[in-house]
């Protein structure tokens, strides 16, 4: 089998294109799904049972559906619903931001129950509001503790955006597809979509790992 990366040296702006969709979606998605895991933790956490077994339900329901599934849902389905389309990027960041945020979820109420209860107790008998206290003792040390499992989701994150192919959004994979069917180079295509993944996924975890190492004797109580 002969190798040939000229397709890859001439046409490397239109996989930068798909590389910056990545990151974008990535990114964006991966803000979406911490918003709604600070709250879905928070919530499950301290919010009573109605809240606890809402975002439980909402948990339970989006991680028993394939990710796939929700993303055409979310891009064919759900603009029947509210009356409007979606861009095939927005459609994106919806789909994986709720998927990821059920995750995020329970990671931080694994990470918010795992701090001593005796240090909201103390708090509380300071004078701390609960609030105070969760801002500036308790989730200070859980941020630490969630710390490898989050690193986890952020590197799934990116891993799944390339799902978002299927709706046309143009990120790495997708610009791949296209390249690959216009140059009739597979192996070269794909393989350097792979180690842009690698080479994006890999340091990433690496990061969070040296960071929690060096935090993690704050994170205990």
């Amino acid at each position: 089998m002969d190798i040939d990366v000229s397709p890859l040296i001439l046409n490397w702006q239109f996989i930068l294109t798909g590389l910056g969709f990545t990151i974008s979606l990535s990114l964006l998605s991966i803000i979406l799904g911490a918003a709604i895991g600070i709250f879905g933790g928070v919530a499950r956490t301290y919010g009573g049972p109605l809240l606890d077994t809402i975002v439980g339900v909402y948990v339970d329901l989006v991680r028993s559906i394939p990710v796939l599934a929700i993303l055409v849902w979310t891009y064919f389905a759900f603009p029947l619903v509210i009356g409007e389309s979606l861009t095939p990027f927005t459609g994106g960041v919806l789909a994986l931001g709720v998927h990821l945020g059920a995750y995020i979820t329970e990671t931080i109420r694994a990470g918010l129950t795992s701090v001593r209860p005796g240090q909201m107790r103390a708090a509380l008998a300071l004078g701390m509001s609960r609030t105070q206290a969760i801002r500036t003792i308790i989730l200070p040390q859980a941020v630490i503790r969630m710390l490898p499992p989050l690193g986890s989701l952020i590197v799934i994150a990116v891993k799944d955006s390339a799902i978002a192919s299927v709706i046309a959004v143009p990120e790495l994979l997708r610009q791949s597809q296209v390249l690959a069917g216009k140059t009739f180079r597979p192996f070269e295509i794909y393989t350097s979509a792979m180690l842009i993944y690698f080479l994006i996924c890999y340091p990433t975890a690496r990061m969070i790992d040296r960071i929690y190492r060096n935090l993690a004797p704050l994170g205990a109580s």
